[in-house]
C-alpha cells in the first residue's frame, strides 16, 4: 500500500515567513511527476483545506504542496493593507520563493476563488515550467455577481460568532483576513481588475472546474478561464467550495485530467 508523509517548511520572506506542508510519497513513486502548488482562497489556509490535499496526492500520484499565505493560518502577519494588485504579486513575489526553498522544477498549479487567479497568473509567469492549470470556482475578473456575494458576506461577519470561527485557523489575524478580502474586492481602484493579459499567456492545458449555483461568481468565469485552452466542468447544485461539496467528482476530473500530462 502506497503511504503518504508529510513536511513543515518555514519560508522567509522580506515581509514575513510563510507556512508550507508537502504531502510526499514515502517511496519513489511520484519523484518523476510534477508536484501540484495549491492556492488558497480568500479567507483560507492549509487547515480549511481539511483532507483535500492528501486526497488529491493519492488520487493523482503526485506531491502536492500547500502555503498559508502572509497573513493567514500559520504564516506571520501581513505587514499593512492587501494591495489592490495582489493576485499577480503573489506570482511574481512569494512562488519563486517558494521554488526555490522547496526546490520546485515543473510543477502543475491548483487554486480555489481567488487562489484560482493566483494560480493563472502563475501559470502565466511560468509558461516552461507549468505543467498544467486547475481553478475550482475562480474568478478571472470583478463581477456583479460576484461583489454582490461579498457584500452579503461582510454582514454575515459583522457578527461575533462567525468572526470567532476563523479564529481557530487565522488566530488574532481573522480580522484583518475579512477585512483584506472585502474591502480590497469593494475597492473601487478593484472595479476593472482582471485577469485577461495573464489568462493570454497561459500555454499550458486547462481543468476550469465551477459549481452551477457558486455565489461568488458566474459560470462565465470558467468559460474565459478555459476557452481555447482546455475543459470547462460545470458541477450542478453545486457551490462556491467544489471540493468540499463534491469532493469525489473533483478528484475524479483532476486525476482524469492529470493522468496524461
Amino acid at each position: 500500500m502506497t503511504t503518504l508523509t508529510t513536511r513543515d517548511h518555514h519560508i522567509q520572506t522580506e515581509r514575513g515567513k510563510i507556512f508550507a506542508r508537502r504531502w510526499l510519497y514515502a517511496s519513489d513513486v511520484s519523484q518523476d511527476r510534477a508536484p501540484i502548488l495549491l492556492f488558497h482562497e480568500s479567507l483560507g489556509c492549509i487547515d480549511l483545506w481539511r483532507g483535500f490535499p492528501e486526497k488529491l496526492a493519492l488520487t493523482t500520484g503526485r506531491p502536492v504542496i500547500a502555503y498559508d499565505r502572509l497573513g493567514f493560518g500559520r504564516s506571520d502577519p501581513y505587514p499593512g493593507e492587501l494591495d489592490v494588485h495582489f493576485v499577480s504579486e503573489e506570482a511574481e513575489t512569494i512562488v519563486p520563493l517558494l521554488r526555490d526553498q522547496l526546490e520546485i522544477a515543473r510543477f502543475v498549479v491548483c487554486g480555489h476563488s481567488v487562489g484560482g487567479g493566483m494560480a493563472i497568473a502563475t501559470a502565466a509567469r511560468f509558461p516552461n515550467d507549468c505543467t498544467a492549470l486547475v481553478t475550482m470556482g475562480a474568478q478571472a475578473f470583478a463581477e456583479r455577481h460576484t461583489l454582490d456575494g461579498i457584500r452579503l458576506a461582510r454582514a454575515e461577519y459583522a457578527k461575533p460568532e462567525n468572526l470567532a470561527r476563523l479564529k481557530k485557523y487565522h488566530g488574532d489575524k481573522a480580522k484583518w483576513v475579512v477585512d483584506a478580502w472585502i474591502e480590497t474586492w469593494l475597492d473601487p481602484a478593484f472595479a476593472d481588475w482582471n485577469l485577461d493579459d495573464a489568462i493570454a499567456r497561459v500555454r499550458c492545458p486547462v481543468l476550469a472546474v465551477h459549481g452551477g449555483q457558486d455565489e461568488y461568481g458566474s459560470t462565465e468565469h470558467p468559460r474565459r478561464i478555459a476557452d481555447g485552452r482546455g475543459t470547462v466542468e460545470i458541477l450542478p447544485g453545486v457551490g462556491h467550495v467544489p471540493y468540499r461539496e463534491n469532493e469525489q467528482a473533483v478528484l475524479a476530473l483532476i486525476g482524469q485530467f492529470l493522468s496524461g500530462i
